[in-house]
């Protein structure tokens, strides 16, 4: 165990962080699965409901380093065609 006042510190913190990223991508990966559920369902209704909700969470993770930009924008280009498509 550490034994340095800063480096208990550090501990405590990366406690904090792993859990808030833990619960941030737990919450993303239930909101995409829900909307790819939706679209798979062609119901277009809930699919656009929840479009605009998962596209914010997704760049809210981006902005907090959970996703790389790269693959926040594969998700969204992804999930926006397949939206596109029900029409």
């Amino acid at each position: 165990m550490a034994s340095h006042k800063s480096a208990l510190k550090r501990i405590k913190q990366t406690k904090t962080r792993t859990e808030r990223n833990r619960a941030h991508t737990t919450r993303l990966r239930h909101q995409i699965s829900k909307l790819r559920a939706a679209l798979k369902a062609k119901d277009k209704a809930a699919a656009e409901v929840l479009l605009k909700p998962t596209l914010a969470l997704i760049d809210h993770a981006t902005h907090g380093g959970m996703l790389h930009v790269n693959t926040a924008a594969a998700y969204k280009s992804r999930l926006t065609l397949a939206f596109n498509a029900l029409a």
